[in-house]
């Protein structure tokens, strides 16, 4: 597999990044099935794993813990904090009093004294970004973390965190995680420029934009049960736009097939061959969904391939505005005038 460098960090990781949320109560419940699965992952030559601390409460660290015994040293391993952990108000957020104690339990539950890369999960309105930064380069000096990074920010977010570090004189910002496949592609109207030009490494999650990429919902079928539990305005399959995504996923099907490759293939290599993205974040719960993903680190996709896609979802256009899961909140339309 061929390593790619993770920002300006010096750091080299793989092109796909073994996303860990599945493994657990929200996902995979087997414990031994899902250390078999990161082995395989690790095996097969990726050497970046992400988690966070609210994956299905912690055990989805306690898993990837117990599956990196023996082999910590050769991962790069990531993590998250911000979401809520439990009742009472200062169980979550980006505050210096949280950040202190949500790093000691994760450093706990994945069984390691450092993290490399240590992630606010989501940005705040409500609090500035110094006091983040201060207690993350607190934790950097102590060895605690190595790099640290934003994830779902927007393209202003994440420029006011690179000035605050330069003027405060704090840890940087090394990468940045947003959403990104064949049907979501807002980030490369602005953050992908951003993250260029600041020297970021951006790892991009849902790849397979919740499963449509991956062949399970196609014009024929009808919702799975599964799905009924997903957001509604994503999964409504009578939405115009939901209609919409269903018609060019049967047309992507004709596409990977004229080039030789799976549709799971086809859209995860399009988000690697960006040259703005350093790693896709796959997020397998089985053996077999692992085997089918990572074919897609060797596919090389041809212009032609490119401008066929680019012809059915422009570049920089989302078809369905309720799958965007990053960004300023108070931009949203509610917030506008109010």
């Amino acid at each position: 597999m061929e390593y790619r460098p993770l920002g300006r960090t010096g750091v080299h990781v793989s092109p796909l990044c073994l996303g860990t949320m599945m493994f657990g109560a929200w996902g995979n419940t087997d414990l031994d099935d899902s250390i078999r699965i990161i082995h395989h992952a690790l095996d097969a030559g990726i050497n970046f794993v992400d988690t966070a601390d609210v994956y299905s409460a912690g055990e989805s660290e306690e898993i990837v813990g117990k599956a990196l015994k023996g082999r910590r040293d050769n991962v790069v391993l990531a993590t998250k904090f911000f979401m809520p952990m439990g009742e009472g108000p200062n169980r979550g957020g980006g505050s210096r009093k949280w950040i202190m104690q949500a790093v000691e339990d994760s450093l706990r539950r994945l069984g390691t004294d450092y993290i490399d890369l240590y992630q606010v999960h989501r940005p705040s309105a409500l609090m500035d970004v110094e006091e983040t930064l201060g207690a993350l380069t607190d934790l950097v000096r102590q060895g605690k973390i190595r790099y640290i990074g934003s994830s779902s920010y927007s393209g202003s977010q994440i420029v006011e965190a690179q000035v605050a570090s330069r003027e405060g004189q704090l840890a940087r910002f090394v990468t940045e995680q947003p959403p990104y496949s064949i049907l979501v592609r807002g980030i490369e109207e602005d953050i992908l420029p951003t993250t260029q030009r600041h020297g970021m490494g951006t790892l991009t999650y849902s790849p397979l934009a919740g499963g449509w990429l991956s062949g399970k919902w196609r014009k024929e079928a009808a919702p799975t049960p599964s799905s009924a539990a997903r957001p509604k305005a994503r999964f409504d399959m009578t939405s115009a736009a939901n209609q919409r995504k269903l018609e060019v996923v049967d047309a992507l099907a004709g596409v990977a097939q004229d080039a030789g490759i799976s549709l799971i293939e086809l859209a995860i290599a399009f988000v690697i061959n960006h040259p703005g993205v350093t790693s896709a974040i796959i997020g397998p719960r089985t053996m077999e969904q692992l085997v089918s993903q990572l074919p897609a680190a060797e596919v090389k996709l041809s212009a032609e391939t490119l401008d066929r896609i680019d012809a059915l979802v422009a570049p920089g256009q989302t078809l369905n505005p309720d799958d965007n899961s990053y960004g300023a909140s108070e931009l949203a339309a509610t917030a506008r005038r109010r």
